[in-house]
This record gives C-alpha cells, structure tokens and sequence, in this order.
C-alpha cells in the first residue's frame, strides 16, 4: 500500500518537475498554469493527468495538435518508479527513506536539464544543499558530520580538476557531487565510481560510432551519469563499500 502511495506520488511529483525541466532553462518562473508550447493553449485540468492524458491525447496539444514531447511521460514514470522503489527497500528507514526522496526529486530535472542544455542549475543545486544540510540534521544530527565530510570531499573530488582544466569537468558536477554527499555519506564514494565507469563506457561507444574526431569533439553531460550512480548507491551504496573493505 505503502508503495502504491508513493508511486502515486512520484507521478504528481513528476508533473511538476516536468515544470522545472521546460521553464528553467529559459528563466521562466516554475508557477502558474502549464501551456502548449506550441499554440501557448492553457492545458486543461483533464489533459494535465500525468501520463493518462498523454495518452488519451495521442501525445498531442488538443488545440493545435502540436505534438507533446514523450519525455513528459518519462519523467512521471520515472519519478514514479523511483518513488515506489526507494519506499519498498527503505520504508523502515526514516532518515534513508527522506533523503532519498528528496536527492531524487533534484536528481530527476538536473539530469534531462543537462541532457537538454548541458548546464546544471545552480538554484537547483543549492537548493538541495540547503534542504540536504536542515534535513540530515534535523533527523539524524549524529550522521550529518560524516554527511558533511563526504559532500566537501566529494565536491572537492571534481572541483579541483574542473579549475584546473575549464574545458574539461564543469563546476556544475562538481556542486552536485557536493550535494550528492550530504544525502549519501560515505555511498558518494561508489555512486562517483559508478558515474565515472558509465560516462567513460558511454564515452567510448560515440567514439566507436563516430570515429575517433567526431567522437572527440562531440560534448557529453556527465549530470546524468552521476545521477545514475546516486540512484545505484542509494540501494547498494552500502554494500559496495563492505564488499570493497572486506576485499581489501
């Protein structure tokens, strides 16, 4: 029941920050009623349904028949599914089970912001960090030293080669895998690891595909892969580091 709850959730939540993904980018203000892109149409309460209305419609604007980008859908399953799966294997862990929630409602529009512009917000960082720091503290104020500890760490991690190399690693990783440490602790360590190994595989199949040059030059978001290896510590963050300690 528990997780159907939060499925459910996740959907409403992802509607909104399909919001954030389409209006943050052009300096748009996050309120006020969701429009057609394409005709400026104000949507209808019955055709801002998530995913159900995209469906009903076809994937397209009632009034000028504009097509509606399938990445809406995605974005409510996606938070949806998060959603239900962080409440079924941390549902009994309180302080776990809300930051959790809350990295992966920023996780979610920091990754197909970059995807789209490749830029990481600084308001959506930032205000992660804030809400990280009040919520580690007011629920586990024991953990939050090491919380702390692995967000400088981590953010440092990336920091230092990004102001050495500007053209290399931005700033924008690197504030994230900050706020990723407030919300993970030690688990930053593997989810770092994680994003690292899925950006350099990735890396190396457009390299395959479009030869060495083309390959070379073409720009590749590293938001998402860190996003990815948030997600992947969130369950087996822990783990990984016991596996590693005892290998070693």
């Amino acid at each position: 029941m528990y997780v159907a709850i939060a499925a459910f959730a996740g959907l409403i939540i992802g509607s909104f920050l399909n919001v954030v993904i389409a209006r943050e980018p052009k300096g748009e203000s996050i309120l006020g009623r969701s429009h057609c892109p394409g005709c400026g149409a104000q949507i209808r309460v019955r055709d801002n349904i998530p995913v159900l209305s995209w469906l009903l419609l076809r994937g397209r604007c009632r009034d000028c028949g504009e097509p509606i980008s399938k990445q809406y859908p995605l974005v409510e399953l996606l938070t949806a599914i998060l959603y239900a799966l962080i409440v079924a294997v941390h549902g009994d862990d309180t302080t776990q089970l809300v930051l959790d929630l809350v990295l992966v409602t920023f996780l979610v529009p920091i990754t197909f912001i970059d995807l789209d512009v490749q830029r990481i917000p600084n308001v959506l960082t930032a205000s992660a960090a804030v809400l990280g720091l009040i919520l580690g503290t007011a629920l586990d104020p024991g953990g939050e030293v090491e919380r702390l500890i692995a967000g400088a760490a981590a953010a440092a991690f990336l920091g230092l080669p990004a102001l050495i190399n500007p053209k290399g690693m931005g700033l924008g990783d690197a504030k994230l895998t900050g706020v990723m440490g407030l919300y993970l602790g030690a688990a930053v360590a593997p989810a770092i690891l994680i994003g690292l190994v899925t950006g350099v595989v990735v890396g190396i199949g457009v390299v395959a595909m479009r030869g060495m040059a083309d390959g070379r030059r073409t720009r590749i978001p590293f938001g998402p892969f860190l996003s990815f290896g948030a997600v992947v510590a969130m369950f087996w963050g822990q783990a990984i580091i016991d596996w590693y300690l005892d290998t070693f």
